[in-house]
């Protein structure tokens, strides 16, 4: 088998406002795009022997079912909900019923941040949070990732 055929595959999904970003609030997110933070997280991911695939939507419903479709193929998902994390039930329902292991991340540390930041609805059906790295969280988070899968007995 080549390393491609025993690649994970991995679902990078970020919520809203990611699309701006090296557009926007640079002093809290950087100057790095979108696209330029997924493409570090594709090539991460391929040394980890991981598949990444990488989508972004600032629609609540579509996110839920980028969710819903990855339980059919993903063996994991790192997923910057951006303020979904805050305020969206639906999102956390979401990750908890596709039994598949979920990291959130985020680019800033949100509790060093506004007060209605502090609190995640989605973090506790995670199985971790990685956050306040920049660009470097999304790196570290498909590190974490990999070391769960690995304890599940999906080996990279």
């Amino acid at each position: 088998m080549t390393e491609k055929d025993t690649a994970l595959d991995v679902l990078l999904l970020n919520g809203p406002n990611l699309n701006l970003l090296g557009e926007r609030e640079a002093s809290l997110y950087g100057r790095m795009t979108l696209a330029e933070i997924e493409e570090r997280a594709i090539q991460h991911g391929a040394a980890l022997g991981m598949r990444v695939r990488a989508w972004q939507s600032n629609s609540q419903g579509a996110l839920i079912d980028a969710l819903h479709d990855a339980r059919q193929w993903a063996a994991g998902v790192v997923f910057n909900p951006g303020a979904y994390a805050h305020t969206s039930l639906a999102l956390r329902d979401a990750v908890a019923a596709i039994a598949v292991p979920v990291v959130e991340v985020h680019l800033t540390n949100v509790f060093a941040r506004e007060a209605f930041r502090h609190r995640s609805l989605i973090a506790p059906a995670c199985a971790g949070v990685i956050m306040g790295f920049g660009w470097h969280s999304y790196l570290l988070a498909l590190q974490a990732l990999a070391h769960i899968l690995e304890e599940e007995g999906k080996p990279r």
